[in-house]
């Protein structure tokens, strides 16, 4: 097993990435968390709070980060209610996390992040949609898993940036098939705007992952990484079992600036089945096309279809608009068709959002979900879910 490892990690080094001027990520990776203002080249904040009752402690913080190490705190909560007659009819739960970045060299860095996610009730956001009777993830990331270790990985770049490569402690979600509206904690709340529902992406684990520029405007992107992982109980187990979830994407930018801004990409995956025989081997394609347009709108397209029974769909249809204001408020619609292995029918979301920015370090969320036809049950023939987000950063 481990000379298979080793070999899908040579593929890789010979990839080894590039796809961005920031690095491997996307805009739920740290090194985006750390930049505030959604990469906009002007951002016009309404305040600046809570860096004003604070400033010494701010100060401090930039002082670090002019010296290499940069760093947050971070506390996000939220409240979703339902009117279905199924379940709890409500669910809320919250997230602690604390991420940084230390740039030890040129051209290398070591990137972190702790998390405790915690439901507040009987039911977390995350399995809202399936207490209410859908097939449906309608608060990604807010889950009761407890702590965990999400990140823990080295980065290489190469001087001109024509590749980059990680390894260690990964979330292959903050870079796999993303575009600029995909992180659950400051867009869309629903997994079927977030990554696409159709991969069965591993929890945060043991990763190596790389790619590369292909000219002025292409690039590819691979992982490797441990497809039983459990960030609450980091091991190394990969290496004994050998089961392992692997990726490449090929895409296209108008330039490696605007990498998850102006962006067009294939995404091929695969699983391999577990030997316990708790999860099928599982594969499948995603196809994913976003534009920002005078940097305001953001018309995006994907799809994606998968075999097997791992993933939570095995066919996925989105479309939908973003729109991005000065003041860094953020707007998002979105529609979903979705058809799912085994069940029959098929189940269709809106999901509608308007992040209110009081500030570059507090965002406050108000959200609706729309589904109709959930798959879970015949009981209801739609579901309206209301959801409030809040992230103060510190």
């Amino acid at each position: 097993m481990v000379r298979k490892i080793l070999s899908l990690a040579s593929v890789l080094v010979c990839l080894s990435s590039a796809a961005i001027a920031q690095g491997l990520g996307g805009p739920s990776s740290v090194q985006a968390d750390l930049q505030p203002g959604d990469g906009l080249t002007d951002p016009q904040f309404r305040s600046d709070f809570p860096v004003n009752i604070a400033p010494g402690y701010f100060r401090w913080k930039e002082g670090l980060a002019e010296n290499g190490f940069s760093f947050n705190f971070d506390y996000l909560s939220l409240g979703q209610w339902s009117d279905s007659d199924l379940g709890e009819g409500n669910a809320s739960g919250g997230i602690f996390r604390f991420y940084g970045n230390w740039k030890a060299t040129e051209n290398g860095s070591l990137t972190f992040k702790l998390e405790d996610r915690h439901a507040y009730g009987d039911v977390a956001p995350q399995n809202f949609g399936f207490d209410g009777g859908a097939l449906s993830i309608t608060g990604t990331a807010f889950n009761d898993n407890g702590t965990l270790l999400t990140n823990l990985f080295w980065t290489q770049r190469a001087d001109d940036g024509a590749w980059t490569f990680q390894i260690g402690q990964i979330d292959v979600t903050d870079f796999l098939d993303v575009y600029g509206l995909v992180s659950p904690y400051t867009a869309f709340q629903n997994l079927a705007f977030n990554t696409n529902p159709t991969i069965n992406a591993p929890n945060p684990g043991l990763a190596i992952a790389g790619g590369a520029k292909l000219g002025s405007n292409f690039y590819v992107t691979g992982a490797v990484a441990d497809a039983n992982a459990d960030p609450s109980s980091p091991d190394l187990d990969v290496f004994s079992d050998g089961e392992l979830f692997k990726s490449v994407e090929i895409g296209y930018t108008s330039g490696f600036d605007r990498i998850y801004f102006d962006n067009i990409h294939f995404t091929f995956w695969h699983a391999d089945e577990a030997d316990d025989g708790s999860r099928r081997e599982d594969y499948g394609a995603t196809f994913s096309a976003a534009w920002f347009l005078k940097n305001k709108w953001m018309p995006f397209f994907r799809a994606g279809t998968s075999k097997g029974r791992a993933a939570l769909y095995e066919k996925s249809v989105s479309a939908g608009l973003g729109y991005f204001a000065r003041n860094t408020d953020l707007a998002g619609i979105g529609l979903n068709w979705a058809e799912a292995d085994g069940i029959s029918g098929d189940q269709k979301t809106i999901e509608a959002f308007y992040r209110f920015s009081i500030s570059p370090n507090l965002q406050i969320t108000p959200s609706v979900q729309f589904i109709k036809d959930p798959l879970l049950t015949s009981d209801e023939s739609s579901i309206t879910l209301f959801g409030l987000r809040a992230r103060i950063v510190f």
